[in-house]
């Protein structure tokens, strides 16, 4: 018969025993989950694009996550960031596939993909209402270690120059920064396309390296500080919306808590709310208000040679795999109903 002195002291015991044996899993639950992010733009332009998400992830994380940002090759170069997430050096990314070097077929497609989009807005509508989003997880499904998050719109792709642009000829020969396949294609009217590292354009634009940049619209220019080295902009654009992503280590997301993805996804729709805003205001409001650039303008006759161009170089990219062709198709039809929808979707 057990007396309740000695039951009391059995409680007790096992009371401190199995609180012994829980510490290490509430040990476990109070330990904060840490990342390091890093974005393709350089800190002026990351107080825009990013900076503001993971603020705010970070503040409403309460604790239990923090992101550490980093901006354009501060730990890796940003032609390495995919490898380096592969590795788990750098648990997340923001950047388009196409700088990034992502081991995929429709990699082209990130960033500028020429007269793809006219406005910011294509881009979300392509990926969730016309199925691109299936065709990049597809793709980055057959990757290792890396999963793609989802993707948005950023500016369109102008001309920000030493000389003036006023024809086709006027490009020939410039040394100019831009994206990959941008660089292909802007190649076949005598750009050079020239690869450097982010935070070195300025200096190349007062050295002589560079002629111009086509990198981004009128806002970025200012923001950076491009407008300070450049002298003239150019309304045409070859893009009217960079298409860009957010991708993490696969082992790394896998580990989070779905409240703590939720909150991030959040957090990046967020940064693509403020992205739409931020740019459809700056281009027009820097266009008509800033002083420090001319605009220039190639006549719309002479740019519709451009723009058949591309569909040239669309179906030569169709022909690379069947994925690439798949994209290519919804970029025909999309474009064809807007073009049918007439205005404001489109104007000509």
């Amino acid at each position: 018969m057990t007396s309740r002195r000695d039951f009391l002291k059995k409680a007790g015991v096992a009371g401190v025993a199995g609180a012994t044996l829980g510490a290490p899993a509430i040990v476990q639950a109070q330990r904060k989950i840490r990342w390091r992010f890093q974005t393709y733009a350089g800190p002026a332009l990351g107080e825009h694009v990013i900076k503001p998400a993971i603020d705010a992830f970070n503040k409403a994380a309460n604790g239990e996550m923090e992101i550490d940002l980093y901006y354009a090759d501060q730990l890796v170069p940003t032609n390495e960031l995919f490898r380096a997430m592969q590795r788990g050096t750098i648990d997340a990314v923001q950047s388009d596939d196409d700088s990034i070097a992502a081991p995929v077929d429709i990699s082209v497609f990130g960033g500028y993909f020429p007269f793809a989009t006219r406005y910011s807005l294509d881009v979300p509508v392509l990926f969730n209402d016309w199925g691109l989003k299936e065709i990049w997880e597809e793709a980055y499904n057959e990757v290792d270690d890396v999963t793609w998050l989802g993707a948005g719109a950023w500016d369109p792709c102008h001309f920000a120059t030493k000389d003036p642009i006023r024809s086709l000829e006027d490009l020939r020969g410039k040394r100019i920064f831009t994206f990959p396949t941008a660089g292909r294609f802007l190649s076949r009217f005598g750009v050079v396309p020239v690869n450097l590292p982010w935070e070195d354009i300025e200096v190349a634009m007062q050295t002589g390296e560079l002629d111009g940049i086509a990198w981004s619209g009128i806002t970025e220019d200012y923001t950076v500080g491009w407008a300070d080295v450049t002298n003239y902009f150019l309304t045409n654009n070859i893009s009217g919306a960079w298409c860009g992503s957010y991708f993490a280590n696969s082992k790394k997301w896998d580990e989070l808590p779905d409240h703590l993805k939720e909150l991030f996804k959040l957090c990046m729709d967020s940064s693509h709310y403020y992205r739409q805003h931020w740019y459809w205001g700056g281009e027009a409001r820097l266009r008509t208000e800033g002083t420090k650039l001319e605009l220039t303008t190639i006549p719309d006759a002479e740019w519709a040679t451009v723009e058949a161009e591309a569909l040239k170089f669309w179906d030569e990219i169709a022909e690379t795999s069947p994925r690439c062709a798949r994209v290519v198709q919804i970029f025909k039809d999309y474009n064809a109903m807007m073009t049918k929808a007439g205005r404001p979707y489109r104007y000509s």
